[in-house]
């Protein structure tokens, strides 16, 4: 069986918490194992997006863009490899995911890099006189991501792709039992050019979510999930005024 763990700052990690069986929904048999993080992998992976971010943020948005566009072809380039991991993990037939959802994933990053170069909105206004006020956007910092099972791969490529095309640097937690694509996706970030350290993925359960919605340094939450999942996220981050960005229930 294939052991996975963390990827932090650049490179697998064991982890430190227990060993968890990853088993194929079709057969029921093993496919994998994964070494689950803790809070203190969390606190190692934000601490590394947090050293990634002055240097991505300070990139332009075409060179940004640049990053994403490369990912996008280095994931269609890897369907085989990403099909293998999503299908075992998932029980998906493969046709659903290397002919549907692997390619919609690769064009919703080249949207997201395209948006980042094309924002709208009001740039300059006379709002008092003698005054020129100016709408300047900055990316936030550390964004962690929180992401179900039923579509790993495409659900982490609809979080990481819009932070780091805003400049941000990520921490994702895929679902426990399907993380072999997320995983797979933050080291072809790598490849594509992304910063060492500017994304990052903690394996794991609940105590690895509490951990990265209470991390100090964590600008703002993004979590699909349960109704209760999200309500408990919110009344967590409410403590620290920490943004959250929910998608809900069914």
């Amino acid at each position: 069986m294939i052991t996975m763990g963390n990827y932090i700052d650049g490179a697998a990690r064991t982890g430190g918490g227990h060993t968890r069986v990853l088993r194929d929904p079709a057969t029921g048999e093993p496919a994998g194992e994964v070494a689950e993080g803790t809070p203190a992998d969390v606190a190692e992976a934000t601490a590394a997006a947090g050293r990634a971010f002055d240097d991505w943020s300070a990139r332009t948005p075409g060179e940004r863009a640049r990053v994403l566009l490369r990912l996008a072809d280095l994931i269609e380039a890897d369907v085989d490899e990403l099909t293998r991991l999503e299908v075992t993990q998932t029980g998906k037939p493969r046709p659903v995911f290397a002919d549907g959802e692997l390619p919609f994933g690769a064009d919703n990053l080249r949207f997201f890099a395209g948006s980042a170069r094309s924002l709208e909105g009001t740039g300059a206004g006379v709002l008092s006189k003698g005054y020129t006020s100016l709408l300047v956007r900055r990316p936030l910092g550390v964004v962690a991501g929180i992401a179900p099972w039923n579509f790993p791969l495409v659900m982490a490529i609809w979080k990481v792709g819009p932070a780091l095309a805003a400049g941000n640097t990520m921490v994702i937690k895929p679902a426990p039992a399907t993380p072999g694509t997320t995983l797979r996706l933050a080291e072809l970030a790598v490849e594509a050019g992304l910063p060492v350290g500017a994304l990052n993925v903690v394996t794991g359960g609940a105590d690895v979510g509490t951990a990265l919605v209470n991390d100090p340094s964590v600008q703002l939450v993004s979590v699909t999930g349960s109704t209760a999942t999200g309500q408990a996220v919110m009344a967590a981050a409410a403590q620290s005024a920490t943004r959250v960005h929910l998608e809900l229930g069914g």
